[in-house]
């Protein structure tokens, strides 16, 4: 009889379990791939913010060091106006 079920056998997966085991193992190992790759990124990711937030820093601290010696010059400049 000719129709719509095809038997199980090797040409269609050679009876859904081990088929499907397989399928399984496959995608575990895919997610799994996933996971390791997806906290490498979130690693690395963690890393360039903590850079670029210790670049900050440094870029406040040479800012506030020039803004205090411009300070300190208009204070010089303006006692010398004054005399």
């Amino acid at each position: 009889e000719e129709g719509g079920e095809m038997p199980d056998g090797p040409a269609n997966g050679g009876g859904g379990a081990p088929a499907t085991t397989e399928v399984s193992a496959f995608v575990q190992q895919l997610l799994n791939q996933m996971q390791a790759r997806f906290n490498t990124m979130s690693d690395n990711i963690i890393t360039k913010i903590d850079e670029m937030g210790a670049r900050i820093d440094e870029i406040e601290k040479g800012i506030g060091e020039v803004v205090d010696m411009c300070d300190e010059d208009g204070v010089d400049s303006s006692k010398q106006q004054a005399a």
